[in-house]
C-alpha cells in the first residue's frame, strides 16, 4: 500500500503532550499505520507528490481556517489538486474545514459558539450508501472540540451528519474525499484533558467545565472511521 500521509496543521496542547503524546500517535494508533508519512505544514514542511501518495489525512489545529495563514493557503491548494485526481482523503476538525475551504464553501466561527466534550451526532441523506460512514448506526457519540465551522456547503458537496451546535458535521466533498468535524482519533482522557485545561475559557464563554466533564464517554462507532478509511485506501492501491 501507498503511504498515507498525515497532514499536521498543529500539535495539541503542551501540557498534555506528556501523558498522550501528540496528534500523530493518536492518528496512526486509529488508522492502524505505522509507517504515516507525516509532514509539519504549520512548520512550513514541504508537501509531497501526490501520485506518491495512497491517500491523505488532515489534522486539527489551534490556528483557524478563517485566518487564512501562508501553509494553510498552500496546503489548501494542494487539496484541491488531491480532489481533482481522486485520492482518498479525510479531513478532521481543522482539516474538515481546510477542505470546505478550499473546494468553494464558506468556514468561520459558529453563530452557536464552541463546541467540546462528548456530542450527538446524527446522520443523514442516506447514509448507509457512504464508503465511509455507512456502517455506523444513525446516531452515536463523537469527540469535538472546536469554535470554527463550515458555514456554506462548497459546491457539489453532501452533508452526511449534523450535532447540536453544527449542520455541516460530516460532509462528503468528492466520492473520495470527507470531512468530518468530530475528532475520530481523541480517546475518552484525551477530550477530558482538553476540558481541564481550557477550563477558565470555557467558564468565560457560560460553559460548565464539570458538566461537560460528567458527560464525556466512549465513542468507538467515530473512532472506527479511521481504520475504515485506511481500509478504502487498501482497497485502491
Amino acid at each position: 500500500m501507498k503511504q498515507i500521509a498525515l497532514i499536521k496543521t498543529g500539535c495539541t496542547i503542551d501540557q498534555i503532550k506528556p501523558r498522550h503524546g501528540d496528534f500523530e500517535n493518536w492518528f496512526a494508533s486509529g488508522l492502524g499505520v505505522s509507517n504515516l508519512l507525516q509532514i509539519d505544514v504549520f512548520r512550513q514542511q514541504a508537501l509531497p507528490a501526490l501520485e506518491n501518495l495512497g491517500g491523505i489525512v488532515i489534522t486539527g489545529s489551534p490556528s483557524m481556517v478563517s485566518a487564512r495563514l501562508d501553509w494553510s493557503e498552500r496546503t489548501a491548494n494542494w487539496l484541491r489538486q488531491a480532489v481533482q485526481i481522486d485520492l482518498p482523503v479525510l479531513g478532521v476538525c481543522y482539516g474538515h474545514q481546510l477542505l470546505a475551504h478550499a473546494l468553494g464553501g464558506r468556514v468561520g466561527p459558529n453563530p452557536a459558539g464552541r463546541q467540546i466534550g462528548t456530542v450527538t451526532t446524527q446522520l443523514i441523506n442516506h447514509h448507509k450508501d457512504d464508503p465511509l460512514l455507512g456502517h455506523l448506526p444513525d446516531t452515536f457519540p463523537a469527540q469535538t472540540s472546536h469554535s470554527e465551522v463550515v458555514l456554506e456547503l462548497p459546491p457539489g458537496a453532501e452533508r452526511l451528519a449534523t450535532s447540536p451546535l453544527d449542520n455541516n458535521f460530516a460532509i462528503r466533498f468528492a466520492q473520495k474525499v470527507w470531512g468530518v468535524q468530530f475528532h475520530p482519533e481523541f480517546s475518552v482522557s484525551v477530550v477530558a484533558d482538553y476540558i481541564i485545561y481550557r477550563a477558565d475559557d470555557l467558564r468565560g464563554e457560560g460553559l460548565d467545565p464539570e458538566q461537560l466533564l460528567a458527560n464525556t464517554r466512549k465513542t468507538e462507532a467515530a473512532h472506527s472511521v479511521l481504520r475504515k478509511f485506511t481500509n478504502l485506501v487498501q482497497k485502491r492501491t
